[in-house]
C-alpha cells in the first residue's frame, strides 16, 4: 500500500487549497479517512475524519465551518477543501486510513490506521 497526500504549498491567509489523498494498491471507497496535522512544536492532531459510510464525521473546532471532506470514488481519491485559511493552519498534513472515528474525536489506531507521507501547507502572506 503507498499513501500519499499532495496539493500543498504556500498560499496567503483566507485563500483556499485543496489536499488530495491517493492510495495505490489500496481502495478508499467504504473505509475511515482521517486528515491529520502536525506544525512544528506542536503535538498531532486530527483536523478532519469520516467513517466508512459516510455518515459520521469529526471536524476539529479549529477548522469547523472552513474544512470539508469529500471522496472520488471514480479515482480512488479523498479530498481536504480548505478555505479561509489562517496562519495556524500552517503544518504538514497527512491523510490516514481506518483511524477510529467518533463524533468527539478522531484517533490513530496503532495497527491498524495506515498514514502515507504528509504535504506541507504553509499560510503565510
Amino acid at each position: 500500500v503507498q499513501l500519499q497526500a499532495s496539493g500543498g504549498g504556500l498560499v496567503q491567509p483566507g485563500k483556499s487549497l485543496r489536499l488530495s489523498c491517493s492510495a495505490s494498491g489500496f481502495i478508499l471507497d467504504a473505509i475511515a479517512i482521517g486528515w491529520f496535522r502536525q506544525a512544528p512544536g506542536k503535538e498531532r492532531e486530527a483536523v478532519l475524519c469520516i467513517n466508512g459510510g459516510d455518515s459520521l464525521q469529526y471536524y476539529s473546532q479549529s477548522v469547523l465551518g472552513r474544512f470539508s471532506i469529500s471522496r472520488d470514488r471514480a479515482k480512488n481519491m479523498v479530498y481536504l477543501h480548505m478555505d479561509s485559511l489562517k496562519r495556524d493552519d500552517t503544518a504538514v498534513y497527512y491523510c490516514v486510513i481506518d483511524p477510529v472515528v467518533r463524533g468527539y474525536g478522531c484517533y490513530d489506531a496503532p495497527g491498524d490506521s495506515y498514514w502515507g507521507q504528509g504535504t506541507q501547507v504553509t499560510v503565510s502572506s
